[in-house]
């Protein structure tokens, strides 16, 4: 009788079963279950739902990894460094997460002293695995799904076509068309309740995949049309944007012999671009369009006005 193992949550479950089959391991689904304590029907359901993205197919009576996916000990300089950048960023998404990363990686790489340091501030979703299968799988078969919505305070029960689940300047989101409506619309994954996946199906429009691949921030529309912005860009902070397009819809205009740069850009709200421009001023200017000019001196009036009234009400206490 084999000894059977305290794994209690899913993810260990499913990242020790993804270990042993990058390993080169065919694995059965009756000792899978004898051994993680649990039913073969949740066993299946690992390998046809939680487990579809990953290479893996039915060998016989198993599970194992398609041919040319199997890992071993890296000595490759390379493949080395890749590896220590995974680890890195893994360190950021919570500390559940991290240490199952570690253990995953670990099995392929030769040393653990990195000289790869990376700080993303990003959500931990450690608690959310469960959730985030459910809805990959949803999302890989074009299943409808149904949930209850925090927010401002309030839950609404809605319906969605899943497209993508999304991470945003750190905070996780689910993407998707409204199910009534076909309007679409994004989710904070963890405001979400009570996720269930429903029989009906849709059909997966693959222009919303090219639109959410040029979206600069959480803030763009797949309902709007884009629109291009024009900037100029001073000599002191445009090494920034070489180094690290805003978007791949920027394109350089001009490059002047001053250093600065005129920059264009293609975006759907003007809050995908004005938290940049806010960022870097006095260095930026905009000179297409005059509205998105004006929507910046506004605010800027307004922090002026609110700041003035704020050093009068403090002179007169």
């Amino acid at each position: 009788m084999s000894y059977k193992h305290d794994y209690d949550k899913t993810l260990t479950r499913l990242l020790e079963i993804l270990r042993r089959l990058y390993e080169g391991e065919t694995l059965h689904v009756n000792e899978l279950a004898e051994e993680f304590n649990t039913s073969t029907r949740t066993i299946q359901r690992d390998f046809n739902e939680r487990l579809i993205r990953f290479p893996i197919q039915k060998s016989g009576r198993g599970w194992q990894m398609q041919e040319g996916f199997c890992l071993t000990k890296t000595t490759n300089l390379q493949d080395q460094l890749v590896l220590d950048m995974l680890e890195k960023m893994s360190e950021n998404l919570g500390s559940g997460f991290s240490l199952r990363a570690k253990h995953l990686l670990s099995k392929i790489k030769n040393q653990d002293l990195s000289p790869i340091y990376a700080r993303l501030n990003i959500e931990d979703i450690s608690d959310w695995m469960e959730q985030i299968y459910t809805l990959e799988a949803a999302i890989v078969k074009n299943r409808i799904v149904r949930f209850a919505y925090h927010k401002e305070s309030k839950d609404f029960q809605t319906e969605i076509k899943p497209l993508k689940i999304v991470n945003f300047d750190g905070y996780w989101y689910v993407v998707g068309l409204e199910s009534r409506t076909n309007v679409f619309k994004k989710y904070h994954l963890k405001s979400m309740r009570n996720l269930q996946v429903q029989e009906k199906t849709f059909t997966h429009d693959k222009a919303l995949d090219e639109k959410l691949d040029n979206a600069i921030n959480i803030w763009f529309s797949a309902n709007k049309e884009a629109f291009e912005v024009v900037l100029h860009v001073d000599a002191v902070v445009a090494k920034y944007f070489l180094r690290k397009p805003l978007s791949k819809s920027q394109r350089t205009l001009e490059a002047r012999e001053d250093g600065s740069l005129l920059l264009s850009f293609r975006i759907t709200h003007e809050m995908e671009i004005l938290p940049t421009i806010m960022a870097f001023l006095p260095h930026i200017q905009v000179h297409h369009p005059a509205s998105l000019r004006e929507a910046i001196a506004t605010r800027l009036r307004n922090y002026l006005n609110n700041r003035a009234l704020k050093d009068d009400v403090f002179l007169l206490e």
